[in-house]
């Protein structure tokens, strides 16, 4: 099978194309036909080497997510046959023509949907579905702060949240505001051009938000702080702007209460997966059948162009998820959900 390999650390130039064996099928594994894979950040991360390692997973090949078709079953395997179009979370190696996959981090493909934007649900709707309701306990009258709303777990997070009945705060770029404004956010805000916190305390008269959902990190811990109601929760998702030198104001925490979590799916052990995979899907899939909600591609490159992926990956201008196809569909494909 054609696959991506990494031979060094660095930089997308990396990434080549080699041709190396079908994984082995294990007793739990889908074998999946790959049609399509998602590109995460944690992907970037693992080629620059911050995992210390390359095989950090269950594959020293990268990525994530991916769907496709079921060609080979292991012999636990109970709820899939051959045949049957899944997409799902993998441990590593879904830059690749196959990949193997846990049928309990499985999922149907919608119906109607392609193989792009099924590859473009499991790992951010995953996510923001554990940090929204699972670790940041949102409700139908509470509010959120999503940072980075546009990105692949900023928009999956938008959306559940809204369909939560929730009152949503979100952060982006000016030339990104209508988009997530469409997706269901109530009030958007241009980060370069507005205090986040300053909105926020004018807009809620000065109650701030119960939840706040952040990618950057150091640079907005302390205004995140400032902006959590009493009780409030900040679930940290991502350091995209680092992870020292914030301030943290501890007062604040104290007398209001605060909680501080946060969460990364890849370092998971394979059950912690499985169950949030699982919450997921039994609260949200069946939402995608009828387009209440749905995947945000930005675009779609072959496996071939994984290292212009990567570069657009890292130049920040996406909205929504990056998607490898195995149809060498080409990068001219940009979705307009």
């Amino acid at each position: 099978m054609k696959a991506v390999v990494q031979n060094v650390f660095g930089g997308p130039e990396t990434l080549k194309i080699e041709e190396l064996p079908i994984p082995e099928v294990r007793p739990h594994d889908l074998l999946v036909r790959v049609g399509a894979a998602g590109v995460n950040r944690a992907d970037a991360l693992q080629r620059m080497g911050r995992y210390g390692r390359a095989n950090f997973g269950d594959s020293e090949l990268m990525g994530l997510e991916v769907a496709g078709e079921v060609v080979d079953l292991g012999a636990s395997v109970s709820g899939y046959q051959i045949g049957d179009r899944v997409m799902g979370i993998v441990g590593g190696g879904a830059y690749a023509e196959f990949a193997r996959m846990d049928h309990r981090m499985a999922m149907p493909i919608p119906r109607g949907m392609d193989d792009v934007r099924a590859a473009a649900i499991p790992e951010v709707f995953v996510t923001a579905h554990e940090a929204l309701f699972h670790l940041g306990r949102l409700e139908a009258d509470q509010s959120v702060l999503v940072h980075a709303a546009a990105g692949g777990v900023g928009s999956a997070a938008v959306q559940l949240a809204h369909r939560a009945g929730a009152r949503i705060f979100a952060s982006t770029s000016a030339e990104k505001l209508q988009r997530v404004l469409a997706w269901g956010a109530d009030r958007v805000i241009d980060y370069r051009a507005e205090s986040f916190q300053q909105v926020i305390d004018a807009d809620t008269d000065g109650q701030g938000v119960n939840l706040v959902v952040d990618f950057i990190g150091a640079p907005y811990l302390a205004a995140n702080i400032h902006s959590l109601a009493e009780g409030g929760r900040m679930i940290q998702v991502g350091i995209l702007g680092g992870g020292s030198g914030g301030e943290l104001p501890l007062d604040r925490v104290l007398y209001r209460r605060l909680s501080i979590m946060g969460t990364v799916m890849k370092s998971r052990s394979l059950e912690e997966k499985c169950a949030m995979v699982e919450r997921f899907s039994e609260r949200w899939l069946a939402l995608f059948d009828d387009g209440r909600l749905h995947p945000v591609v930005d675009s779609v490159y072959a496996l071939e162009d994984t290292e212009a992926a990567h570069r657009r990956l890292e130049s920040g201008q996406a909205v929504g998820k990056i998607i490898l196809s195995t149809a060498a569909l080409g990068n001219d494909r940009l979705a307009q959900e």
